[in-house]
């Protein structure tokens, strides 16, 4: 029997799928985020805590109403929205620990549950938490919130590692590569389910990144020193590069708006007893 619903007509709309394809520059690209969204929430933060958090709220603002009125995929307005969640998301992570006085060892698991109850409402709620599944106006803000809570979610886990723990940026990062391997070789070899998979190199990659960017931009805990400013305008640099790339090439549009890449399965993990909604 169908469940009953109270959204809106137009929240079920159907719309053309809204996030990229899965491929290598994906995954470039969203490290590029997770580094430069710590180094630039860093950079301003050290020059003027009201001017970054004006800057993080309302630049995370406009960028998710550019992507949620925007009816098709856009790489630079999606990758702009990544950008300024990663942004937000270090602020949030950072704020809480400061401001509260909360330790890391707190905000980790917090976040982290934070993120398993938006997962668990989402799928509830759509019977699928797949990429290829975000073609409805709910879909795609369950999509955004549980981006935002993965990326408040590394920062806490990598800061955890390389401050409480003592691990330093550079061996927090090989700790993080090897985690993020992991889902990675499950899929490969050991038939790991691809939504699973994504999801958790999602999260892994917010440390990951944000430990390299720290690596190379902190004087402490084994860092290069190069400084927040530095770091923050190289990632930059590189990402308007490689987001331009998609943009012309459309490489990573997904195929047909609906379809799946012909080399990597997306099952849905659908409730067969539960229709979807609106996907065709």
């Amino acid at each position: 029997m169908p469940r009953a619903t109270t959204s809106s007509p137009r929240a079920r709309h159907p719309l053309a799928v809204k996030v990229p394809e899965i491929t290598l520059i994906f995954w470039v690209l969203k490290l590029l985020t997770t580094g430069m969204g710590e180094a630039m929430s860093d950079f301003m933060g050290q020059h003027s805590v009201p001017i970054a958090g004006a800057v993080g709220v309302l630049g995370l603002a406009f960028a998710l109403w550019l992507q949620l009125r925007t009816p098709v995929y856009k790489a630079a307005i999606y990758w702009f929205a990544v950008m300024m969640v990663a942004v937000f998301g270090t602020m949030i992570a950072d704020g809480i620990r400061d401001g509260a006085g909360l330790p890391y060892a707190v905000t980790t698991p917090m976040f982290a549950i934070i993120v398993a109850a938006t997962f668990w409402f989402w799928y509830r709620k759509e019977g699928t938490l797949s990429i290829h599944s975000i073609n409805t106006r709910r879909r795609e803000k369950f999509y955004w919130a549980a981006v935002l809570g993965t990326f408040a979610l590394g920062t806490a886990a990598g800061d955890l590692t390389a401050y409480s723990l003592n691990l330093g940026f550079w061996e927090s990062a090989i700790l993080f590569a090897a985690v993020f391997a992991v889902p990675a070789v499950g899929w490969l070899r050991f038939n790991l389910n691809p939504i699973v998979a994504f999801w958790f190199a999602y999260v892994v990659t917010r440390p990951l990144g944000a430990s390299f960017a720290d690596g190379f931009s902190k004087p402490t805990n084994g860092g290069l020193g190069w400084g927040d400013g530095a770091v923050s305008g190289l990632a930059l640099v590189a990402f308007i590069a490689l987001v331009t790339y998609v943009a012309v090439t459309k490489r990573d549009v997904q195929p047909g708006g609906h379809a799946h890449h012909p080399h990597l399965p997306h099952p849905h993990m659908d409730r067969p007893a539960t229709p979807q909604v609106a996907e065709n």
